[in-house]
């Protein structure tokens, strides 16, 4: 059986939709604020390695490290559900751009906004508080 990496097209298709998510999220006032200083280049190579280990594609990402990055975004800019939320209608969005088919869509919709991540992201509980 297929990952979702495969599914997807593998690095090659991971990489563009990485870039072009960029694009858009760069570009929306709900969360672009949150990269105004941020090294894109560096953060692009994050979220690769995020959605190739979320999309099964590797197994090199350590989720423990998203808790510790999100935290100061959390605490000092208010990273809230909000805006948890545009960052993934951003990836639906770039998703629907790439033309990618619509079962793949909510798979990968399914896995990176998972209870677990949006914890781990938002700084909340297991438990969600």
């Amino acid at each position: 059986m297929s990952t979702l990496y495969e599914k997807l097209g593998g690095e090659k298709t991971v990489k563009l939709v990485v870039e072009k998510f960029y694009e858009r999220v760069l570009k929306d006032e709900r969360i672009n604020h949150f990269f105004a200083s941020v090294d894109m280049f560096k953060q692009k190579i994050h979220q690769l390695d995020f959605l190739t280990y979320a999309f099964e594609g590797s197994e090199r990402y350590r989720s423990s490290m998203m808790r510790e990055v999100h935290q100061k975004l959390v605490q000092d800019q208010g990273l809230s559900e909000e805006h948890f939320d545009a960052f993934i209608e951003d990836l639906v969005a770039t998703l629907q751009e790439l033309e990618i088919a619509p079962a793949l869509i909510e798979e990968a919709v399914g896995v990176t906004n998972s209870i677990q991540h949006r914890n781990e992201v938002l700084n909340k509980s297991p438990l969600g508080k």
